[in-house]
Order: structure tokens, then C-alpha cells, then sequence
């Protein structure tokens, strides 16, 4: 069983993608060796890994395949919330037996306006399905685009109820206000908070967060962790200023496509540039435009080569 709380980095894994979008499971599974070899957490099956485009069987799987080639369990928390409680609860257990150190789960995001009571409902449920000790959920709060948001009283509430198993929270608001009210008041007690960017990672850290899950940790992983291990550093912040630089060229376009399309072009392999359905490719002037303003603030991406001219 593993024991120890998760702190620090993690990235959504991206997923590559076949011309059929089928899942390329050796570009999977290089990409999360590459991930953890520096230093960066598996948040697998996340917003940016296209997770809403994958079946629960998929993802399965995959977990099954990063397990069976020996990747530490303890760096990963996949992503087990969906739709439909009884999908969370089967692929929720999964992750557990497995060993997985804890899972991101969304709330359910399909009906618009639920109440506190519906999630608290939600979240009970797939925690008495399981009653498993080893559970240890991480609340996923990304409003802008599930449009269904966790409330601080429906944190407090499930904290009550479930102490051993609500063992943090992921904040993609991207409100520093909440963030921080959500460390002020959890973090004492031991609730860990992972801020949705890298851009808040110093923010975080320096007010006693545990770190944070962020898209860009697929491109700028070694950077980003390592401001994680190194923040009470005299340079930190000029390492935030960086951070912030290359997070901001990705987010000028639709960032899954966008970091894709650049894996692509530094690895030469144009298979990482597919996306599934309803995501598109960036245009061919989208994808020079990226090119031209990475190359201008003269970024690399990490480990770029080891993910190179795979087969399917």
C-alpha cells in the first residue's frame, strides 16, 4: 500500500493518437517514462489528455500498461471522475488496485446548475461503493470548462464525512482568490491544493500548497519541477518569469493541439499532431506560428527526441 501524500508536479498526460485514433500505446508509454524521468507526476486521462474522448476500457488499459512496465504507481493520479457514478466507481477501484496514490476526479459536469447536495451525493457514493482506506481522491474544480464548480462548504462537507479519503483538490479556476481561500482554510489540515498552472505554482508553494497539475508540464516538464524543488531559491521568481514566458506562447492557441503540434515538430514525428474528435489539428499557419514564437524565446521542448518515430 502506498502511503505517502503527492506533492509536488504532475502533469494531464497528453494521449497520441494513430491516424485512426486508436491510442499510440508506445508514444504513451515513452512520453510518461519521459515524464517521470524528470521528475513530473502522471496525472493521466486529465483535461489536456483528452480524457472525455477516451472509453472507460481505454483507460483502463492504459493504466494497466503503465503498471505492467513497471511505473511507480506513487507518481500516478489518474483522472476517474465521470458522467456516470457507476463508470467513477468501476474506474475509480481500478486505480485503487492497482496502487495508485490517488485519483483526480471531476464531479459529474453533463447537467448544468446541480446543487451541493447532487455532488456531495455523488462523491459519497463512489466512496462507500469502494470503502477502501487506500482511496485518496483529489477534488478537480475547473469551472471554466466543466461548468460545474466545487463549492468551499461542499469541500468542508466532504472533509467531515470522509477525512481519510478527500485528500486534496486541483484548482483550475484560475482564481488566485480561491486558491487561496482553499489554502487557507484546508491546507492546515492536511488537505493538499495543487494550483491548474505552473503560473501559480510559486503563488502555491509559498502560501503551503503542495504544488501543481498543469498542461504544460507535457512540454516544459524539467523546468517546471524543478522551480517545484527549488522555490525557496534566491532566482525563483526570474524561474516563475521563464515559466509564465513559455506557458504564454502555448496559450495563445488551443492548448492540446498546440502542444501537440510542437512535440511533433521537435520530435519529427507528425504522428503526435492528431487529436480525436471534436478537436482539430492547428492549421499549417497555426503550427509555423508556434515554431516561430518558441524559436523566438529560444524554448525546446524537454526529452523530445526519446519520443520519436514510433511505431503504433
Amino acid at each position: 500500500m502506498i502511503n505517502s501524500k503527492m506533492r509536488g508536479v504532475l502533469s494531464p498526460v497528453l494521449t497520441p493518437f494513430n491516424a485512426d485514433y486508436s491510442v499510440s500505446r508506445p508514444r504513451f508509454l515513452k512520453h510518461c517514462r519521459s515524464l517521470i524521468e524528470q521528475d513530473v507526476g502522471l496525472a493521466v486521462f486529465g483535461t489536456n489528455s483528452e480524457a472525455n474522448s477516451l472509453s472507460i476500457n481505454e483507460k483502463r488499459q492504459l493504466l494497466d500498461l503503465l503498471v505492467d512496465e513497471g511505473l511507480p504507481t506513487q507518481k500516478m493520479m489518474p483522472g476517474t471522475g465521470q458522467c456516470a457514478v457507476t463508470d467513477s466507481i468501476e474506474l475509480t477501484r481500478h486505480a485503487v488496485d492497482l496502487g495508485c496514490a490517488g485519483v483526480l476526479m471531476l464531479p459529474p459536469f453533463y447537467y448544468k446548475g446541480v446543487s451541493d447536495e447532487g455532488l456531495y451525493r455523488n462523491y459519497a457514493t463512489i466512496i462507500d461503493a469502494i470503502a477502501d482506506p487506500r482511496l485518496k481522491i483529489y477534488l478537480y474544480h475547473i469551472p471554466p470548462v466543466s461548468q460545474v464548480g466545487i463549492s468551499l462548504e461542499l469541500i468542508e462537507r466532504l472533509l467531515k464525512s470522509y477525512p481519510e479519503n478527500i485528500a486534496g483538490i486541483k484548482d483550475s479556476s484560475g482564481n488566485w482568490d480561491n486558491t487561496l481561500a482553499m489554502l487557507k482554510q484546508f491546507q492546515p489540515a492536511g488537505f493538499d491544493v495543487f494550483a491548474g498552472s505552473e503560473a501559480f505554482l510559486l503563488q502555491t508553494l509559498r502560501n503551503g500548497g503542495a504544488g501543481c497539475i498543469t498542461a504544460t508540464g507535457n512540454v516544459n516538464p524539467a523546468a517546471i519541477a524543478h522551480l517545484g524543488a527549488t522555490w525557496q531559491d534566491d532566482d525563483a521568481d526570474a524561474q516563475q518569469t521563464r515559466l509564465n514566458e513559455v506557458r504564454g506562447v502555448f496559450q495563445k492557441l488551443p492548448m492540446i493541439p498546440a502542444m501537440k503540434s510542437a512535440i511533433a515538430a521537435q520530435a519529427q514525428d507528425p504522428s503526435w499532431s492528431v487529436v480525436r474528435p471534436p478537436l482539430v489539428e492547428l492549421t499549417p499557419d497555426q503550427a509555423a506560428q508556434l515554431n516561430a514564437d518558441l524559436a523566438a524565446i529560444d524554448f525546446q521542448i524537454g526529452n523530445a527526441n526519446a519520443l520519436a518515430h514510433l511505431d503504433a
